[in-house]
Order: structure tokens, then C-alpha cells, then sequence
């Protein structure tokens, strides 16, 4: 399991360089993300190697709050059902049925004169 950290801005890197850094799941700088090591992974490192730090650790993969520097956010609490208000239902307004337009004959071609 490696652990990558970008450390260095993506801006004044050219086009490549950025697409391997977003390939890799960094989107910030202090961002920390942790992938299999594999030699795919090891190949997107090797190119951009100037802006990354790379951990070697053992064990399962971190909690994403602590990858993102940020703790845990406190679910909602839940509103009671009471307090909710009830939605009326919308009364359907009439509607006039629509008239239908006359047909129209079709026109009639001159005959040419031969």
C-alpha cells in the first residue's frame, strides 16, 4: 500500500503532468491519497515524482476524513415527523378542451396549357 501526498502546486506543469497528478486522485495540495502498489501506479508516481511524497505502509486503507485532513462530519439530526408540514395537495384548475382548427381543402393546381 503506498500513501502519496501532493506536495508541490500542479500550476507551471505542463498539460501531461497535471492529467497524472488527477489520475493519481489528488485534487489539492496536502491531499492524501493511498493506492495499491502496483507497477501502474508506480509508473504515474515515477513521472511526477518532483511533486509528490511517498509513504510505504502496511495495513488497510485510511479513513477518508483522515486522508483529507478534515474531521469527521457530524451526521444531521433527525426531524421528527410532527414538525414536518404537510404538503395540500394542488387542486386541478379546469381546463377549456381545446378547438380543433378547420381542415383546409387542398388546393387546386391551374392546368397548363398545352
Amino acid at each position: 500500500m503506498l500513501r502519496i501526498k501532493l506536495v508541490r502546486s500542479i500550476y507551471g506543469n505542463n498539460p501531461r503532468n497535471r492529467a497524472t497528478v488527477a489520475a493519481l486522485g489528488l485534487r489539492r495540495m496536502q491531499q492524501v491519497v493511498e493506492h495499491d502498489d502496483t507497477p501502474s501506479i508506480r509508473g504515474l508516481i515515477h513521472h511526477v515524482k518532483h511533486l509528490l511524497l511517498v509513504e510505504t505502509v502496511e495495513g488497510s486503507r485510511m479513513p477518508k476524513a483522515a486522508r483529507d485532513g478534515k474531521a469527521a462530519p457530524k451526521p444531521a439530526p433527525a426531524k421528527p415527523e410532527a414538525t414536518l408540514k404537510a404538503e395540500k395537495p394542488k387542486a386541478a384548475k379546469p381546463s377549456a378542451p381545446k378547438k380543433a382548427a378547420p381542415k383546409k381543402a387542398p388546393a387546386e393546381k391551374p392546368e397548363a396549357p398545352k
